[in-house]
């Protein structure tokens, strides 16, 4: 029986060098290979020119360049993007591409599913399979990144609902790689798709460094983003390890809130998760944490959640987000109105809370922020027991 091949996509920097090492090969050849991996997105070995022809044949004998297969992807009106990808086993996750004017968005999966089942979580409602592998949260963005450039270098706009994919192996042109260069279609990286990252620690963290790596996605610090429901333990190794940009996934005023919409809470509460953000602004690449605060209509946005949740920004150095709702089916809750969203916002704002409320984008293809639930076949019974539980009422805690 042959060895299972190993994909590249997965190997970091000194993977990837120890990997060339083993076969004879100096580093320098590594940064070829991962240059013509990651940079240039081709998965044909032959393709790699510059590399010695016995070294393209050891590849191809013991190595793959494979991302997920590509299931669906559907384009928004307002030009978001969202892939389906296979990860096998009948789970599939999904990735969603935002553009602005000023930047590109990328958020990726770290889990299919995810097994911290918060209350307003489409994700947390399909239950848990499995950690993603490092090549299956990575070849999210490669093949994210390569798609897009696939499609300024034709100059092409895919029509909604189109399902399309670049040519396996292929490369782009010289001139086409410098148009992209200079438009960066994907700027920021944020691990806010399905999954909990930090529970998937070391699969992260290789992917991270990747995205970090020149000779990668070359991507800054501060605009890679890994979101967290609160692993305080992970959030410190983080901060020795790969500090990124960090956001909190907070969402409750106060712990008897959160303990019923972010379940995390009673194994690590605010008082324990604010002084984790506090280590981690020692070493993160920006001088604040976000804070992500899901507006739920009569549960987390009256006046009264308003002033907790000022008392406890006030005491650390951070942004708060403000996200509308993304209904999906089955989650017993609502949307704030637009005006308790505004009053509210203007409550944090008059204390001198760095506050903003996230536009929503995608939510007529479920690519919104919450909505993302790809296809998971739950083997911890946690979608079993999210859909009691959307039946119990939230507790009234404005004390």
């Amino acid at each position: 029986m042959h060895p299972e091949p190993i994909n590249l996509l997965g190997l970091d920097a000194p993977a990837l060098t120890q990997l060339v090492g083993q076969w004879g090969g100096k580093p320098f050849r590594a940064r070829q290979l991962q240059k013509w991996v990651h940079q240039r997105g081709t998965s044909q070995f032959d393709d790699m020119t510059d590399l010695a022809r016995d070294f393209r044949a050891q590849l191809e004998q013991s190595c793959v360049v494979q991302a997920p297969k590509v299931l669906t992807q559907h384009r928004s009106t307002d030009g978001t993007r969202k892939w389906l990808f296979d990860v096998g086993q009948g789970n599939a996750i999904e990735s969603v591409f935002i553009p602005e004017d000023d930047r590109g968005t990328l958020c990726i999966s770290s889990q299919a599913g995810c097994n911290v089942a918060c209350r307003f979580c489409s994700t947390g409602h399909q239950g848990f399979n499995r950690n993603l592998t490092a090549a299956e949260i990575i070849g999210q963005l490669w093949w994210a990144r390569h798609e897009l450039m696939q499609d300024l270098a034709s100059a092409r706009i895919p029509s909604p609902m189109q399902s399309s994919s670049p040519k396996a192996g292929s490369v782009l042109s010289s001139n086409a790689m410098a148009v992209t260069s200079d438009t960066r279609l994907i700027s920021n990286v944020v691990m806010m798709g399905m999954g909990e990252p930090l529970l998937n620690y070391e699969p992260v963290l290789a992917a991270l460094r990747m995205m970090l790596d020149d000779n990668a996605y070359g991507l800054s610090r501060r605009r890679v983003t890994v979101s967290t429901s609160g692993v305080v333990p992970m959030m410190d190794r983080l901060s020795q390890d790969c500090p990124v940009a960090l956001a909190v996934s907070l969402h409750a005023p106060n712990d008897a809130l959160r303990d019923e919409l972010v379940p995390l809470n009673k194994k690590y509460p605010l008082n324990e998760l604010l002084a984790a953000c506090e280590r981690y602004l020692e070493f993160a690449p920006r001088d604040f944490i976000t804070f992500e605060y899901v507006m739920l209509d009569g549960v987390n946005d009256s006046d009264q959640h308003a002033k907790q949740l000022i008392d406890l920004a006030r005491r650390i150095h951070c942004k708060l987000n403000l996200i509308p709702f993304n209904p999906f089916p089955g989650s017993g809750l609502k949307r704030s109105l637009a005006s308790r969203i505004r009053i509210f916002a203007q409550h944090l704002m008059d204390a001198g809370i760095v506050t903003t409320v996230r536009k929503t984008r995608g939510d007529d293809i479920d690519a919104a922020c919450g909505q993302l639930a790809g296809e998971v076949k739950d083997r911890t019974n946690l979608s079993e027991k999210m859909a009691t539980r959307k039946m119990i009422p939230i507790k009234e805690t404005h004390v």
